[in-house]
């Protein structure tokens, strides 16, 4: 879980020793990548950016009240996102009942297929931000400075996510709901923020409020934002994804109710000794997270040797297949779930099952066409969980009704394995049950499984598919323009810790402005010495995002055996 960096606001006051406070933006075209001041030239002389960051307290609040107004907006349109795929995937359990034993119709019904699919991978073939999850674009957005066309996005998502539910496919709206969220957080910011990485706050707090709206799970979102999507639990952040999802949780629940989307109120509370079930069970996840990884790699791997007018086509006519034959596994994964908790299959139909869902989202995510496996996911550890509760179960080891229990720890494994955010499967988990009574088993197989996905050098889904989509995008994609601003938060440990500013060896195309140290802020001078726990605030040419970010990363990231970074008097 790398802390990387997190932007703060670039819209810039300041405060002298003999001028009044005032607040004033920052040029987006200023020059960002002057050399790093020295000692004999302090570097807050005519910058805007220190005048600003004197009223960091009185600024966050201004960025809380506006990612609020994002929460709604957010909410509004996750809202309406949720009831279109709830509604195509019910029509979908509907038409493949109707359809059995009427041979011809299922003709028609495939030739319906291909023509949506031809139709999808058109509107991808467009709009190729809008394709897959969405997590991994809304990543290259804020660290690596991707430009988002909003409305586009918003197009594809709500139209091929809908006919793709409408054929069933095994797909999550959880990760286009992030990226709903940030995409409408991003057009309402265009209005109202004060600058532009004050924008890249709206839009990180937009994200989180699109998986808080997703799931009615506000706390779930924040952290997901902070563990996941920005990779910092820097306080402004916090602050912004807080406010966004939990306005946006109100109004999903003002639509929905107050039960969470996966609700296990009902799990037992497991006695202490059966907690250690945990390990072994957290082994089998953390391999089947593994293996879920790689078969959703290698299948995107083989659409991609396909010509795109086959991609989606192919993947629809499967998903015909699987409906004809295994109706629990369509959509998302919901009723695969409540199958999993109530354990209403035999072990042996609920391991085949779990194969079928993993083989189905493969086979429906890698095509590229909009849709998530965020909830497939979840609905793949749930499986597992069950199946290895039930198997403990059936040998005597422990009573029936604590399967449910494996259930739910098994989809929160899952979730660490594959995704790796386990404080966000904690987390998501604890909403679910409603209880904290949970927390020491589930955190116990989360990081097992973690664990597991380590040794087998598993790498975190959402990182490799962002790698993949900027490789296959390279050019593609404009970046944004102007100057962004970034903190990024000292590990102990660390190159920076006790380092002197003038050897941290920054970028050349960014410029340190300043040193938050808790509540102060600390000029920087060569001669200032870095402590752990300090956020090095950098502004430089947005352009530069991703180089910024590697190296900033590199530097202040908590390398084991690394050479730190002292001056020579040491």
């Amino acid at each position: 879980m790398p802390d990387s960096a997190a932007a703060t606001t670039e819209g810039t006051t300041a405060e002298d020793a003999s001028s009044p406070q005032a607040t004033t933006p920052a040029p987006e075209g200023a020059a960002a990548a002057q050399p790093h001041a020295s000692a004999s030239t302090p570097p807050h002389r005519a910058s805007r950016v220190i005048r600003f960051m004197s009223h960091t307290n009185q600024v966050k609040w201004v960025i809380a009240g506006k990612a609020a107004l994002c929460g709604v907006i957010v909410g509004v349109l996750v809202v309406a996102y949720r009831v279109l795929l709830a509604w195509g995937t019910g029509r979908a359990v509907l038409i493949y009942r109707w359809l059995h034993g009427k041979p011809l119709w299922i003709v028609g019904w495939c030739a319906l297929a291909v023509a949506a699919g031809l139709l999808i991978g058109w509107m991808v073939k467009k709009v190729p931000m809008a394709s897959g999850s969405g997590i991994p674009q809304v990543e290259g957005v804020l660290l690596k400075g991707l430009h988002m066309a909003p409305l586009p996005i918003l197009a594809v998502r709500y139209l091929g996510g809908g006919l793709c539910s409408l054929f069933g496919m095994s797909l999550g709206r959880e990760g286009p709901s992030i990226q709903i969220g940030a995409a409408g957080s991003q057009l309402l910011s265009r209005k109202i923020r004060g600058s532009h990485s004050e924008g890249r706050l709206l839009v990180a707090g937009g994200a989180a409020a699109g998986l808080s709206a997703a799931f009615n799970a506000p706390l779930s979102g924040m952290m997901f934002a902070l563990e996941e999507v920005y990779r910092s639990f820097s306080p402004l952040v916090l602050l912004s994804a807080a406010a966004a999802s939990l306005v946006a949780d109100f109004v999903s629940k003002n639509w929905f109710g107050l039960t969470p989307v996966l609700d296990f109120s009902s799990v037992p509370q497991m006695p202490v000794w059966n907690v250690l079930w945990m390990l072994p069970l957290g082994i089998v996840v953390g391999l089947v997270g593994s293996l879920t990884n790689r078969v959703l790699l290698g299948a995107q791997t083989l659409y991609g040797k396909l010509p795109w007018q086959a991609r989606a086509p192919i993947s629809l006519l499967i998903a015909v297949c699987v409906g004809m034959l295994f109706p629990y596994a369509l959509g998302g994964g919901e009723s695969m779930i409540g199958i999993s908790e109530n354990l209403t299959m035999s072990l042996g139909m609920l391991v085949l099952l779990m194969v079928v869902k993993m083989v189905f989202t493969a086979t429906s995510f890698g095509s590229g066409v909009p849709g998530g496996i965020f909830m497939p996911i979840l609905a793949i550890g749930t499986a597992c969980g069950a199946a290895c509760g039930m198997a403990v179960s059936l040998l005597g080891l422990i009573p029936m009704r604590y399967v449910t229990a494996f259930a739910v720890y098994g989809m929160a494994a899952a979730l660490a394995a594959s995704v790796k955010a386990p404080v966000t499967a904690i987390m998501l988990t604890v909403e679910m049950t409603g209880s904290l009574v949970h927390m020491l088993p589930v955190a116990l197989c989360a990081f097992t499984a973690l664990f597991v996905s380590d040794l087998l050098h598993t790498k975190p889904i959402y990182t490799e598919l962002l790698d993949r989509y900027m490789r296959s995008h390279e050019g593609a994609e404009h970046q944004q323009h102007g100057n962004a601003i970034m903190e990024f938060p000292v590990e102990p440990g660390s190159m920076a810790d006790g380092a002197l500013v003038g050897s941290l060896g920054l970028p050349a195309s960014a410029r340190l402005v300043t040193i938050l140290r808790g509540p102060v802020e600390v000029i920087p001078y060569d001669s200032t010495r870095v402590e752990p726990g300090d956020y090095l605030v950098l502004v430089f040419p947005t352009v530069h995002t991703q180089s910024v970010n590697e190296a900033m990363t590199r530097v202040c990231k908590n390398f084991r055996g690394a050479t730190r970074v002292n001056d020579s008097s040491q």
